[in-house]
């Protein structure tokens, strides 16, 4: 099991999970337009730490992601492997202002 962060941290980006995170398993890239952070299922450890701090109640244990949200599952992995496709898929589903 691994963490998901979701639809709430879309251009909030507290961060305060990076903060806390032991693996740094919890990232973005500013230069690029990412308008949510992304945990990469291969180095979080499932420690939890994140999901408490976020003031937006954007992550969950991939087991508790809400149903209206399960793909934030995939696109949080989808991330590391092609980024710009995951962003297209985040601007889908939530067209920038």
């Amino acid at each position: 099991m691994t963490y998901t962060i979701t639809d709430p941290c879309i251009d909030t980006k507290d961060k305060s999970c990076v903060e806390v995170c032991p693996v740094d398993c919890i990232h973005e890239d500013e230069s690029a337009g990412d308008r949510i952070l992304y945990i990469d299922p291969e180095e979080c450890i499932d420690c939890g730490a994140c999901e408490p701090v976020c003031p937006v109640t954007a992550i969950f244990a991939e087991d508790d992601v809400p149903e209206a949200q399960q793909e934030y599952t995939a696109l949080n992995a989808q991330w590391f492997k092609d980024p710009e496709a995951a962003r297209a898929r985040i601007n889908e589903l939530n067209p920038p202002a």
